[in-house]
């Protein structure tokens, strides 16, 4: 899964890729997470663009995002069922 989110996010940073998507300036986008009560869980490196995923475990809602290099902020999935986990998966020595 991780993999994948880092492939999709590489992808999708491209600026004509990004076009397509709901994008816009960082500081609004941030602003609007914030009204949902989502604060950042997590982040990656994506060539030139940044991962982040934010999640509220409260509503259990998440939104997965990626910055450009030019600020837009833009949104690549967002969902339901957010749950903190602190656990290697799959565990070391077995199979996937």
């Amino acid at each position: 899964m991780r993999a994948l989110c880092l492939t999709l996010a590489l992808f999708l940073a491209t600026p004509a890729a990004a076009q397509s998507l709901p994008c816009g300036p960082r500081a609004q986008v941030l602003d609007r997470l914030a009204q949902l009560h989502q604060t950042r869980r997590a982040m990656g490196q994506a060539g030139h663009a940044v991962m982040e995923l934010f999640a509220a475990p409260e509503t259990e809602t998440w939104t997965l995002t990626v910055t450009l290099r030019d600020g837009r902020m833009c949104l690549l999935a967002q969902g339901t069922g957010f749950s903190l986990r602190d656990e290697v998966y799959p565990a070391p020595g077995t199979a996937s």
